[in-house]
């Protein structure tokens, strides 16, 4: 056995996803969502989710976060089987979700005073973290005076403040405009290098993948499964304009495009009420 075998074994498998099956009824009528997810994030590792709008790559994060209960299968993290929600794991919503009447350091100190850390300590620890997503001077700011991106650096820094073993993170981007969200990819970079958590995160942007993914697992269209896993070894930051990287974007785009495609053609074929809009 090589060398890179054995480290590879060795690793600790964090989160892993068992046959995970996810249905939704109304009491009228089911939809099939996720059909069989299957995969493993190994300690350290950060895994991204990507596949056609609708597939279901937040209904799983949230699986994962114990917000919701499989149909059937499980998700085990760090050896348990999840149940419910627990501060193992922190997440992060594509909205901020921040307390309008807090400050910034405030905010970020909310998680750490839920669990009984004293005020001082918790004001401590949300310094460390302010200044490490750039918030510096910012601290004792209102949300309605950041912008988008300041307030979603907020968000990030709370949810990492609590040293949770796990970071979820659904689309934290996906509201933020291009020259924003270029910026946040690359200190979201060096926040991994210096936080080393194991992390999952939902994206639709390929290239918002490539720039901080050690694995990317490709979703089918609904009801999903993973049909592609593509490993990243290159270290970040990266450029993925870079040509080395064309032939991942290029594998990457050729899977996904079918699958956008597939989720295309079933939302043509979805009848509709009267009036052209189905409910």
């Amino acid at each position: 056995m090589g060398n890179a075998e054995t480290v590879l074994n060795k690793r600790r498998c964090t989160i892993e996803a068992q046959k995970v099956k996810k249905i939704f009824s109304d009491g009228k009528k089911e939809v099939l969502a996720i059909e069989d997810i299957t995969l493993k994030v190994y300690e350290k590792e950060f895994a991204v989710l990507i596949g056609p709008s609708g597939c279901g790559k937040s209904t799983f994060l949230y699986i994962v976060a114990g917000f919701y209960k499989p149909t059937s299968g499980k998700v085990i993290v760090n050896g348990k089987e999840v149940k419910k929600p627990g501060r193992d794991r922190g997440i992060v919503f594509q909205e901020y979700v921040l307390f309008p009447w807090m400050t910034v350091i405030d905010n970020i100190a909310f998680g750490l005073r839920l669990g009984k850390t004293s005020k001082e300590e918790a004001l401590k620890i949300a310094k460390k973290y302010v200044d490490l997503v750039g918030l510096t001077g910012f601290e004792n700011a209102f949300p309605h005076t950041l912008s988008g991106g300041m307030k979603q650096r907020v968000a990030i820094a709370r949810a990492f403040a609590y040293n949770p073993e796990v970071m979820l993170m659904d689309e934290p981007f996906g509201s933020l405009d291009a020259q924003t969200r270029k910026y946040m990819i690359r200190d979201l970079s060096e926040i991994i290098e210096k936080t080393a958590k194991t992390t999952l995160f939902v994206t639709h942007s390929v290239e918002e993948a490539m720039s901080l993914a050690d694995k990317i697992f490709i979703l089918s269209a609904r009801p999903s499964k993973v049909i592609k896993t593509v490993e990243i070894k290159e270290e970040r930051p990266r450029d993925v304009t870079d040509p080395k990287f064309l032939e991942i974007k290029k594998e990457i785009m050729e899977v996904l495009g079918k699958e956008v495609m597939k989720m295309k053609k079933m939302e043509e074929e979805i009848p509709t009420e009267e009036g052209g809009e189905f409910k």
